[in-house]
């Protein structure tokens, strides 16, 4: 089976060109006149990116969500074939519903019609790695609720698995015969590839993704009116089939549909770019995935005009110092102060400390200072995060994973705007909300916020202190006692140790001393006596 994937993959390979297009970055002459010579047969007119993107789609699901994940590393990628990459599309035939009904049963440990009436064979959506289908909970505290049940593909492990040992073997052979082949980090590449897929192969993981997030856009967070998450029925989750909430609005790409309903796209796109923003900035929890495809606007009751997500299975995290730095970050670019974005570089980790602020500086003014001269409209901020990108790789920056699904937002969230609202005005959108958290983080609003925090934990650990100070002294007692004791002892060794140097001195020299003498004593000791 391993060996006819692999003729497989070499049969598409060939027909797409893709070793010509490795041939002239091959670092052996005999390996690059090889690779020509087997690819002379090849005569499409089509550009490098489209060859690239063709294959993946011919080798299938695995390979065309590994050609997504690669469209993201525009930090690795020449930006032609990064675009052409991002146009991969994950729609693959749905599998038997009867196959479906048996994998929820087995799952779910129970039986279709013991949980649900209404179970529509036909499924609504289906993608590389599940499907889903719509129902209706038959019983119990949900009653009557209308949902939809997500399953996993059937072998999924046992498919990923193989094509994922391929890709290994591929990657260690591209990095050892390719001249680019370690900048391109394609083993990191693959073992990252490697974590996402079975990250979403675990719906369980995903449930609990979507439960944050609608956890952190709740009423109660005050920005329950922004984003609509859909409720997860714990009672019918397991790993292999999740059943959540049935939610109801237009895809966002349909954009007729969406003035027909008479939705206000301009505060679509404007309520688009603060959702990203706090998921961000307030949450430190994002959708990493907000395409068109997983995002609906609700077109009936509370639901109106609002931003409805979906698919839960890739999300990212920043913690307080990834927000910090984003932060001053923001506000040098606001305040074109490129050598405070350099410093940062270097501060981060995220170039060698041998690098020359000034350089680098340098190279990010280049990069940035055209934006400055355009109206505010007409800039990309997504585009602003590539040129740096593709700026860092003359000075060997390591891009954070986390930092490249933020990216990769960033440009599906610029995009959805645009299409909403030509006119959307990112950074004038974004300004006020990125100063008001600076403002909250770094002045003095900050300074009490973290203020506050910190007397939480010192008013459980003062009155502690006497307690602990004496535990910290009598512990240091005694640890100064035992060193004590122990110098002691080996000052009694050192002391035996010279006792013995010393009359093994003194026997020597009264050897010595006796041998000189001895001749003169035996020849004068009778005249002597």
């Amino acid at each position: 089976m391993k060996l006819r994937r692999l003729l497989r993959i070499a049969i598409v390979v060939q027909k797409y060109g893709l070793l010509l297009i490795a041939a002239d970055s091959i670092k052996s002459p005999w390996a690059k006149a090889w690779l020509k010579l087997l690819s002379r047969r090849v005569s499409s007119t089509a550009s490098r990116g489209e060859r690239l993107r063709r294959a993946l789609e011919d080798l299938g699901p695995i390979f065309v969500k590994f050609g997504q994940l690669l469209s993201t590393r525009r930090d690795l990628l020449p930006e032609d074939v990064a675009d052409e990459l991002a146009r991969l599309q994950d729609q693959v035939p749905p599998f038997p519903s009867d196959k479906a009904r048996q994998l929820i049963e087995q799952s779910l440990n129970r039986k279709i019609d013991d949980m649900f009436v209404d179970f529509q064979d036909k499924p609504i959506a289906s993608a590389s790695i599940a499907q889903v289908h719509f129902a209706t909970i038959k019983a119990g505290s949900h009653e009557g609720k209308s949902v939809a049940i997500k399953v996993l593909r059937p072998g999924m492990n046992e498919v990923i698995d193989k094509d994922l040992a391929l890709m290994k073997t591929a990657a260690t052979l591209i990095e050892k015969i390719w001249a680019d082949g370690k900048r391109l980090k394609p083993r990191e590449v693959v073992a990252e590839f490697n974590k996402y897929l079975h990250d979403e192969l675990d719906l369980m993981r995903e449930a609990a993704n979507a439960s944050q997030l609608r956890r952190n856009f709740s009423a109660v967070s005050g920005s329950g009116h922004l984003l609509r998450v859909p409720e997860m029925y714990w009672d019918y989750c397991a790993s292999e089939a999740i059943t959540m909430e049935r939610m109801r609005g237009i895809p966002i790409s349909q954009i007729e549909r969406l003035r027909e309903h008479h939705i206000d796209l301009k505060k679509l796109s404007r309520d688009g770019v603060e959702i990203f923003f706090t998921q961000v900035f307030r949450d430190g929890f994002f959708h990493a995935d907000m395409h068109p495809g997983n995002i609906y606007v609700g077109d009936e009751g509370a639901d109106f005009g609002r931003y409805i997500a979906l698919d839960f299975g890739i999300v990212g995290t920043l913690n307080d110092v990834d927000k910090q730095y984003l932060a001053q970050n923001f506000l040098a670019f606001f305040r074109q102060d490129y050598k405070r974005v350099a410093e940062l570089h270097v501060q981060s980790g995220w170039v060698p400390k041998q690098t020359r602020i000034d350089e680098l500086e340098s190279a990010i003014r280049a990069c940035i200072e055209p934006y400055f001269d355009k109206p505010l409209k007409e800039i990309s901020l997504g585009n602003v995060l590539l040129r740096l990108f593709q700026t860092s790789r003359r000075f060997n920056v390591e891009i954070q994973p986390q930092l490249v699904l933020l990216q990769k937002t960033l440009l599906n969230v610029e995009g959805l705007g645009r299409q909403l609202d030509p006119d959307l005005d990112l950074w004038k959108t974004a300004k006020p909300y990125l100063e008001n958290w600076m403002h909250q983080q770094i002045g003095f609003k900050g300074f009490q916020a973290h203020l506050q925090w910190e007397a939480a934990q010192w008013s459980q650990i003062l009155p502690s202190l006497p307690r602990l100070l004496h535990q910290n002294l009598t512990h240091a007692g005694g640890r100064i006692d035992h060193q004590i004791e122990v110098l002691v002892k080996q000052q009694k060794k050192l002391n035996r140790a010279l006792f013995w140097m010393v009359l093994m001195l003194a026997v020597l020299f009264g050897v010595v001393a006796f041998d000189l003498v001895w001749p003169y004593l035996s020849t004068h000791w009778p005249h002597a006596i």
